[in-house]
């Protein structure tokens, strides 16, 4: 650690503590050329979860962005905000296990994890994700996709 006052690079540390429930350590060092105290921190360096565009372009997971998504299909819906941001918070956990290895996740396989569990909440909220994540671009394809659910309903009777 280069010193702040005289600028060599060897000194030794005096105390350690762990900061933040672990996430940070503070050091206490002393510089052995010209005795300068100082204080340095060590953090972890995480690379971001990342998520893959259909057009390939990576953007950092953003779970306020999932939120607001959710939000907008269970918009009037008799869904509390506590359950929106339950659903988000479970939907980010499977998101990263699911891309653990390489640290990102696809849109394709986001998406599809958020219409699961809308599925399973409301039916209505279900159908208005789909159809903005699916480009549903005529009447056709919203029936189709609510005799689906049907078919889904019945099946697990």
């Amino acid at each position: 650690m280069r010193c702040p006052y005289c600028g060599n690079l060897e000194d030794k540390v005096l105390e350690s503590r762990s900061m933040a429930n672990g996430e940070s350590i503070r050091r206490r060092r002393e510089c052995l050329a010209c005795g300068y105290r100082f204080t340095s921190y060590e953090t972890i360096s995480e690379k971001p979860f990342m998520v893959v565009k259909k057009d390939e372009r990576r953007e950092p997971f953003d779970r306020e962005k999932l939120e607001r998504g959710i939000e907008r299909a269970l918009e009037k819906r008799p869904v509390s905000i506590n359950t929106v941001e339950q659903i988000a918070l479970e939907i980010e956990e499977i998101a990263i296990k699911r891309g653990k290895e390489n640290r990102e996740i696809t849109t394709t396989e986001l998406g599809d994890i958020v219409l699961e569990k809308l599925y399973n909440i409301d039916k209505c909220a279900y159908i208005r994700f789909a159809s903005v994540y699916r480009h549903f671009e005529n009447l056709e394809e919203f029936i189709n996709e609510v005799k689906n659910i049907e078919k889904r309903g019945k099946t697990n009777e």
